[in-house]
């Protein structure tokens, strides 16, 4: 019997390989960070080939560390930044382009004009989602509009389009010498070209963007024997593949209805789970896919996106050099009381859930002389719990169901200050499990379903362990004060761009 399963998160900031055991616990780990390039502001870009390069370089150092081989392991899932669009070319296997990131804003001008005098919700009964920058299926009309001969080649079926999964399934199982080319429900869900009542493209959408089937993966479950890796992991059956927050929400065991977790990385996404339907959303979010193992009928949730968190914190070290490590910005926040009438909405790619605003950008706002960095870290490590708030609320006016708790994971939960923050001003308990990176864990988790490495839900399900809960202490008018405070500087990031 195989001992391991091996989980390939590839991030926007990171690329990772973690193995699990049985009880879901971490064997070992490799991670290694990639750059971020900016041509122009608004604009993120990644190159796939050093993408690809840092999966290599993560399975390899996981295996090396806990002595291991592809012998030892009994499947490997992907789970993957969600909407980041590449194009490549399926003979040479050459990106035409570097990525296009989620939160690349480059198409703000294609998605006014294809809303037309409908709106930005012109595809949202079809696809769930709103006309946004965020989603893939401008990236690709922008590629294909902007490299000489790309449209040309689409329309002869030379080329291949992907988001992160697509690419990195391609190259595990073969690339050129016969690569798979399929993504899952969850990412397909991404791009607005999924009809929702089907979970397949859709011609009218497609023709809508003007965009050539040929160019497309096939979409499959979330969990499925896709076939064997034939590079890097040879003769191990890919079994798996989640966008990242539909894997975090299977690694925190949010099977049933009703239930909610919240991801903390480099931009904050919380998910719902809503059951065996979609439900349509009149206040800001999305609907989405959650999960679709095997043959079973797909699993629903309702989701709210957040632009911005970690990265911010990332800026607050990169851009500014105010902390060395994003871990400082905790000690340097509790250098102050409170934010000291600070309050920073970072903006930077526009608002996502619940405003859609691409023409917002962001703000720093209540400085006076006062005003030092600690309040300015504090006010950043506000922004993520604030806007989490507002996704909160929105979820609980769309599903009928006011929030009674909070499970978290992600890279910024060990952030003791802001996880006591989050609980006092959303006025809930928030819970963080033993095994905070659940996004590797729920891609480990379809690809050892899909082999029987793990029988059902239930056993995942008996995996998930509390670590810690933080109550919420904060009295409800201070809570509410703050939050109208921040509310008034969410509108001063309005119309900032055309």
């Amino acid at each position: 019997m195989k001992r391991y399963v091996a989980a390939i998160d590839q991030g926007t900031t990171s690329t990772r390989c973690m193995l699990f055991d049985r009880l879901g616990g971490v064997v070992a780990a490799d991670q290694r960070e990639h750059r971020q390039i900016f041509p122009q502001p608004g604009w993120v870009e990644h190159d796939p080939e050093e993408l690809w390069h840092a999966t290599q370089a993560v399975v390899t150092g996981a295996l090396a560390r806990a002595r291991l081989g592809p012998e030892d392991v009994a499947a490997v899932g992907l789970t993957n930044q969600r909407e980041t669009t590449l194009l490549w070319d399926r003979k040479r296997g050459v990106p035409l382009h570097h990525a296009l990131v989620w939160q690349d804003t480059r198409t703000a001008a294609l998605c006014h004009q294809l809303m037309g005098a409908e709106g930005k919700d012109r595809f949202r009964a079809q696809t769930g989602l709103p006309i946004a920058t965020y989603f893939s299926a401008p990236k690709l009309r922008w590629l294909l509009d902007t490299i000489p001969g790309a449209r040309e080649a689409a329309e002869a079926g030379e080329l291949a389009f992907g988001t992160i999964d697509t690419w990195l399934a391609w190259q595990l199982t073969g690339g050129v010498e016969g690569g798979l080319h399929i993504t899952d429900v969850t990412n397909a869900s991404r791009t607005l070209l999924m009809d929702l009542a089907t979970e397949e493209w859709d011609d009218g959408l497609l023709a809508a963007f003007d965009l050539p089937r040929a160019l497309l993966p096939t979409i499959m479950p979330s969990s499925w024997l896709y076939g064997e890796c034939r590079t890097l992991l040879p003769g191990v059956p890919l079994a798996g593949i989640l966008g990242d927050q539909h894997a975090a929400t299977v690694g925190q065991a949010c099977y049933q209805q009703g239930e909610a977790k919240n991801t903390y990385g480099t931009g904050n996404f919380m998910l719902l789970n809503t059951g065996s339907q979609p439900v349509p959303s009149q206040h800001g979010l999305i609907t989405t896919p959650g999960y679709r193992f095997g043959t079973e009928a797909t699993v629903w949730t309702l989701e709210g996106s957040i632009a911005v968190t970690g990265s911010l914190i990332q800026w607050l070290r990169d851009n500014l050099g105010i902390i060395r490590s994003a871990a400082e910005s905790e000690s340097l926040a509790r250098q102050v009381s409170d934010n000291g009438g600070v309050y920073f909405v970072p903006a930077f790619s526009g608002l996502f859930a619940p405003y859609w605003r691409a023409d917002a950008r962001g703000v720093l706002v209540g400085m006076s002389r006062y005003t030092n960095k600690a309040h300015i870290a504090r006010a950043a490590l506000e922004a993520t719990a604030y806007q989490t708030r507002e996704v909160a609320e929105a979820m609980a006016q769309d599903a009928g169901v006011p929030l009674q708790a909070l499970k978290v994971d992600g890279g910024m939960v060990g952030n003791d200050l802001l996880m006591q923050f989050q609980a006092d001003i959303l006025g809930v308990p928030v819970v963080r499990p033993k095994v905070a990176e659940t996004t590797a864990l729920g891609a480990a988790y379809a690809a050892g379903l899909a082999v029987g490495y793990w029988e059902d839900l239930g056993a995942m399900r008996r995996n998930w362990q509390m670590d810690r809960t933080w109550e919420p202490s904060m009295s409800v008018d201070q809570r509410e004060s703050l939050f109208a405070r921040w509310k008034r500087a969410v509108t001063r990031t309005f119309e900032w761009v055309d």
